[in-house]
């Protein structure tokens, strides 16, 4: 049994490498809204705001037309893949509270329904991809999709605290897709970005399963702070946070920002640091809960001063 020190809520949170949610999802009655969710729209607006960030920072141009295509093929396969997870996960989402009112476990939509529509759309969005933009593009879509249902849904999540570590790769592929819709390769420049999202998803859902752990218990979900105890598991966040800071910095040696942009996006990586520090400290909910917050804006923040400052070193070419 873990330590128990940070007291537990059981409005917990469904485990995804690549959501951001915090909030209890709203009961629906529309059945239009119903398969909307399915895609899981959340995780979707990470994933395009992400994958579109890639798109810009690549070198290259690309027309409106086929950037366009392959924006809503993006955004189509993390739906798809949404829809698959909440397919196998739909025995644990009706056990936690925060998840027992998705379409499947309240029993608005059928079990079938959603992996119809997540093996349909799967397919649709990776060979739309390669045909109208690029191979690359669409092998990596690809991979991210059976990535997030085969390795992170259905072989790890369920049986290992590096779920998340692993599995975050998935959510932090996006971007690599967009980079690759431009200039159809993989570069230096697209595996920084892969790797900031990577290193950062552990301590950004670590922190968060720091103060939603009771339902992840209850369903059965082998987060680190159930399997491996709360003090581990703030420890393995500072890690995961000093190690996330020299990937951030990565950009600015190797010209996709400047100087400036670099310092900035380092100022907020020791705000972040402080986070987890006071997270190590702390006996609260309070402060994980402020560290997983924060986690998003940093994260939104980084690809923010990234944008523009590449833009500024675009046009002042």
């Amino acid at each position: 049994m873990t330590d128990n020190s940070i007291t537990h809520q059981t409005t917990g949170q469904n485990a995804n490498p690549t959501a951001q949610e915090d909030g209890p999802e709203p009961i629906n009655q529309n059945q239009f809204v119903d398969y909307a969710l399915l895609l899981k729209p959340r995780v979707m607006s990470l994933v395009l705001f992400t994958g579109v960030a890639g798109m810009l920072l690549a070198p290259g141009k690309i027309d409106l037309l086929t950037a366009f295509i392959a924006v809503v093929c993006i955004a189509v396969g993390a739906g798809a893949s949404g829809a698959i997870n909440m397919w196998y996960d739909r025995d644990i989402d009706s056990v936690m509270e925060r998840t027992m009112n998705r379409p499947l476990p309240a029993g608005r939509l059928k079990p079938p329904v959603a992996l119809w529509l997540g093996t349909t759309l799967s397919l649709v969005s990776v060979g739309v991809m390669g045909v109208w933009v690029n191979l690359m593009s669409a092998g990596l879509l690809a991979v991210t999709i059976a990535f997030y249902v085969f390795v992170y849904t259905i072989w790890l999540k369920r049986r290992t605290p590096q779920n998340i570590v692993i599995g975050g790769a998935s959510g932090a592929l996006p971007p690599m897709i967009g980079w690759a819709a431009v200039t159809n390769d993989i570069s230096i420049g697209s595996l920084t970005l892969f790797a900031i999202i990577f290193m950062w998803t552990p301590p950004h859902f670590w922190a968060l399963s720091l103060y939603r752990s009771g339902d992840y218990e209850k369903a059965g979900v082998p987060m680190m702070p159930v399997v491996s105890g709360i003090e581990k598991t703030k420890r393995q966040i500072l890690i995961y946070t000093l190690f996330l800071f020299p990937f951030t910095l990565v950009p600015a040696f190797v010209g996709m920002i400047s100087l400036t942009g670099g310092l900035t996006i380092g100022g907020l990586g020791i705000w972040f640091i402080r986070h987890a520090l006071l997270v190590l400290k702390s006996e609260r909910s309070e402060e994980p809960r402020a560290m997983f917050r924060y986690s998003i804006l940093y994260l939104f923040l980084i690809f923010v001063v990234l944008l523009a400052d590449h833009a500024l070193l675009t046009t002042g070419a």
